[in-house]
């Protein structure tokens, strides 16, 4: 195909818009991790009590959950478009990322607060006593081992989504979209959501065997379902960066990144 300027300045925007998407919602992720919300309540229905493992247990997830799927999907039609090196860049830049945030909200932590802050929000709004800044540090300052084991799994996701969504894009061409994008995604998930509670519970904290099999399983469950459900959404995406680029223009694109390695953009 003949050099197109136009085709290069719209690829190159559609790589940093694609990566701006995948790193603000990998970052948002990790920040709003620390909160575990109840899926039962959010549904307004009763607590599952499963049995797992010889336990009860309910739907007690990460808000983290509610930004991932982005991450994934983006990924995949980063992989579509980019290749493997595409991916692999993005990921790696957005382990430095992540990183780079938990040193600087552990130095924001540990500056002293100023007085008339803590006498203004002294109490919160029912009028309970309440110290800002140690609400505030016990929010935003997580652990060494919830941050290593969100950087492993992070990658080890990421590399294991590259690997089987481009040995099914080699086995199905561009054909069933849904099939290699769903299950790499299956695929990695099923590894990183045991591998990051694993090193920050297991190895770092005090959660036994048990209570790692029950929650990975429990947040595998919920991105399996996702992933089903977020396939439309891959379909629309793929038709809106076509009509972008141009279908032909499009096509050259993906076929060039199933079969060559990624260039620089």
């Amino acid at each position: 195909m003949p050099h197109n300027p136009t085709f290069e300045r719209k690829k190159q925007f559609l790589f940093l818009f694609l990566c701006g998407i995948f790193l603000t919602n990998a970052l948002i992720a990790e920040i709003i991790g620390v909160k575990i919300f109840s899926v039962e309540s959010l549904l307004g229905i009763p607590p599952m009590q499963l049995s797992l493992f010889g336990s009860k247990m309910d739907f007690n997830m990460s808000a983290g959950v509610v930004n991932w799927p982005v991450v994934f999907i983006v990924s995949d039609i980063i992989n579509e478009y980019f290749g493997r090196k595409g991916v692999k860049r993005i990921s790696y830049l957005t382990a430095g990322f992540i990183a780079y945030m938990y040193i600087a909200i552990y130095a924001t932590t540990s500056l002293p607060p100023a007085q008339f802050w803590l006498e203004v929000n002294s109490k919160d709004s029912l009028g309970n006593a309440m110290n800002i800044d140690g609400a505030f540090n016990q929010i935003f300052r997580q652990g060494l081992g919830i941050m290593i084991g969100s950087i492993v799994a992070f990658l080890i996701g990421q590399l294991l989504d590259v690997t089987v969504f481009s040995w099914l894009r080699r086995r199905t061409g561009s054909k069933h979209i849904w099939l290699r994008a769903t299950g790499s995604t299956l695929f990695s998930q099923l590894i990183d959501s045991f591998v990051v509670i694993f090193i920050a519970f297991y190895v770092f904290g005090n959660w036994n065997t048990t209570q790692v099999l029950q929650v990975g399983t429990i947040n595998y469950i919920y991105k399996g379902v996702v992933a089903l459900l977020m396939t439309p959404i891959l379909y629309i995406a793929h038709y809106l960066i076509d009509s972008y680029l141009g279908k032909e223009y499009a096509h050259h694109l993906a076929n060039e990144a199933a079969s060559t390695s990624f260039t620089a953009v």
